[in-house]
């Protein structure tokens, strides 16, 4: 038997769907719950309400990203099916329209006309609807939207990611939490952004950058309120 036919190769692309959830997630966890116990901090509050106040945001945040993922994956659920039931009345009522519609794409993509008729005959024979979806909709198993992973991927990672600065909380001295979160947080976010380029075969340089950039702004912004509140109570 031929290499080939023992061989299944495996593609970052088909970690796109949990992957996405679990970077922003993670992301999210780290950068609001970071944000909000400095803010709370700069303001002057004790450490016992800064853990407190930690602790509300881990909760609300994960039930936030759970339940926002979930709408938002399952309207593109919701568009997905009704195109594919389109695909299936138009496949019903003239099949030989769609069978020129999916000749021509493949025309498009550099099949001669004759060829291009003989890949969608024989694709069609198998799975009509199948192929339509794929070559015509472009939806496929590694695209297609699952709510339900989205939204416990999501929530479980944000827990993860809030969980780092509250656990730095403990350990940093009282009068040192905002510098001591707000480094450890920038440290956490620049594991997160490497983590997620090696899991996606990309370069590690630029998500990292990316990462600690937008950290360091909210970190930055949200100390700044703080200390403004904290001043004026």
């Amino acid at each position: 038997m031929s290499r080939l036919g023992t061989h299944k190769e495996s593609h970052f692309v088909s970690r796109i769907g949990w992957m996405r959830a679990a970077v922003l997630g993670a992301n999210d966890g780290i950068v609001s719950t970071a944000s909000l116990i400095v803010g709370v901090a700069a303001a002057g509050s004790s450490k016992s309400a800064i853990l407190v106040t930690g602790l509300a945001g881990l909760v609300a945040g994960a039930m936030s990203m759970a339940a926002g993922e979930y709408v938002s994956v399952s309207s593109q659920s919701d568009t997905e099916i009704a195109d594919l039931a389109k695909e299936k009345r138009e496949l019903e009522t003239d099949p030989e329209l769609e069978r020129q519609e999916l000749t021509s794409i493949y025309v498009d993509r550099g099949l001669t006309s004759e060829l291009a008729r003989q890949v969608a005959e024989q694709l069609m024979s198998k799975d009509a609807l199948g192929a339509h979806a794929r070559d015509e909709l472009g939806i496929s198993d590694f695209t297609t939207a699952r709510p339900v992973q989205a939204a416990l991927t999501s929530a479980a990672t944000f827990a993860v990611g809030a969980v780092l600065p509250l656990l730095t909380v403990l350990v940093a001295p009282a009068g040192a939490i905002v510098p001591v979160v707000s480094a450890a947080a920038l440290i956490f976010l620049a594991a997160l952004g490497a983590a997620g380029a090696q899991a996606g075969g990309a370069s590690v340089l630029k998500p990292v950058v990316r990462v600690v950039f937008w950290g360091a702004i909210a970190l930055a912004v949200t100390a700044g309120v703080g200390a403004m509140f904290g001043a004026a109570g």
